[in-house]
């Protein structure tokens, strides 16, 4: 293999390129408006602290409503459709606000619809894309994949809370939201150039969409391993999210930080996460991808407690470092356990597979942010925010508890044969 192979890898990929440049496209505006939507609500509508953290409720609240049944739908349909369908009609809503805006109409009912129905797209597009991965890329390029998919990801929350931060200093949030709508159009341009094109799954016949369901399910709960990560990471998510939905109310209201200020902030978070998926693959093949699953929490979860605590000068720079330390880990942990999955699921389960785990691990983001409204609401901020860091320390349990720690997951044959339609057709 050249120098030049190996230093570019999946880029030189025609197809992974065009996914990789849609996701950076998509998930910059993603994280501008990850900022500037509750400062809609915080600054335009004086939202209290409870209606704030609903936002984030609201935007999970679809992985529970069709998390399961996306899966068997995705299953069934071409995913490069399903990846255009949810960016233009993410677009579409996103574009509503500032229109909603200018013409004075804007209300928090109408975040909570946006957002809700945003979450739907959202659920469909993130299954389609991580069922897709393996169609366009060979089984041993995964984790490369995985790791720049995920690397993209970072790289856009370390400049889209920066550039999110000054646009809403300058042109305001509802504007800063119009670009997010834009870059939803740009995702769907370059998915739309992708070549490849899927072969249907064979399917001895036509079944139910519920016995569909039931064939994710017990795919995923009949393996320990899957059974393991799915609980390690529901625990993950439902603390994150008591701490994170208090977060920008810490910020912007505790601490009167300006959004520029914020941004930059949020941008630091970012940087921890481009570490995490930059060193994820040189990480697992050092020490090992399973045992990076359980290890990457355990090492660097406990930098979250600095969080509830930040004050205005080095103590806020502190946290925010130990909140990237703790990205850091949760992007190997990410990085590690998706690619173990993908390795694990024949490639006609792959749409319900990843539902599967969505529903589960991603359910419990809307809780979480519910709680914390509840106790930020009534015992306050920083409170609300130990409580997370706290519940976050212990994530690991699960894993550590599985095989995953004692023996190889068992290959894809061994734990699909016994359902229905899982034949393998050539992975290409």
């Amino acid at each position: 293999m050249s120098e030049s192979t190996k230093r570019w890898g999946l880029l030189r990929h025609h197809d992974f390129r065009q996914l990789i440049v849609a996701e950076s496209i998509s998930h910059l505006g993603s994280q501008i408006t990850i900022l500037a939507l509750p400062l809609v609500a915080v600054a335009v509508l004086h939202a209290p602290p409870f209606q704030v953290a609903l936002l984030m409720t609201f935007q999970y609240l679809a992985f529970l409503v069709v998390g399961l049944p996306a899966g068997a739908l995705v299953d069934r349909m071409r995913r490069r459709r399903v990846l255009v369908a949810a960016d233009l009609g993410r677009a579409v809503l996103l574009g509503s606000i500032p229109l909603a805006w200018a013409l004075d109409w804007l209300s928090m009912p109408q975040l909570y619809v946006v957002v809700l129905l945003s979450g739907v797209l959202t659920v469909f597009f993130d299954v389609a894309y991580q069922s897709y991965l393996p169609h366009l890329v060979r089984e041993e390029d995964l984790v490369e994949g995985n790791a720049k998919l995920e690397a993209v990801q970072n790289v856009a929350m370390i400049g889209g809370p920066a550039v999110g931060g000054l646009l809403v200093r300058l042109v305001g949030a509802p504007i800063a939201v119009l670009l997010d709508a834009l870059s939803f159009l740009g995702s769907a341009l370059f998915v739309g150039r992708i070549r490849s094109v899927e072969q249907a799954a064979p399917r001895p016949e036509r079944t139910r969409i519920g016995q569909e369901i039931m064939q994710g399910l017990r795919f995923v709960l009949a393996n320990p391993v899957l059974r393991a990560i799915a609980l390690s990471t529901a625990w993950l998510n439902f603390f994150s999210a008591i701490l994170e939905s208090m977060i920008l109310l810490l910020l912007a209201r505790t601490l009167g930080l300006s959004a520029g200020v914020i941004g930059l902030l949020l941008s630091l978070i970012g940087l921890g996460a481009l570490a995490g998926a930059l060193s994820a693959r040189r990480v697992t093949d050092r020490f090992g991808q399973r045992r990076m699953i359980w290890v990457s929490i355990v090492v660097t979860a406990p930098f979250g407690l600095l969080l509830p605590f930040a004050r205005e000068g080095w103590l806020l720079w502190a946290a925010m470092i130990g909140w990237a330390v703790t990205y850091f880990g949760g992007t190997v942990y990410n990085i590690a356990q998706v690619s173990l999955r993908q390795a694990l699921t024949p490639p006609n389960l792959l749409g319900r597979m990843n539902a599967t785990m969505r529903f589960m691990v991603w359910g419990t983001l809307p809780l979480g942010s519910l709680v914390g409204g509840v106790l930020g609401q009534y015992l306050g901020v920083r409170p609300a925010m130990l409580v997370g860091a706290i519940g976050y320390l212990f994530g690991f349990v699960p894993v550590v508890l599985s095989p995953l720690r004692r023996t190889a997951p068992a290959p894809v044959g061994e734990v699909a044969d016994d359902l229905p339609g899982s034949e393998q057709p050539v992975r290409k």
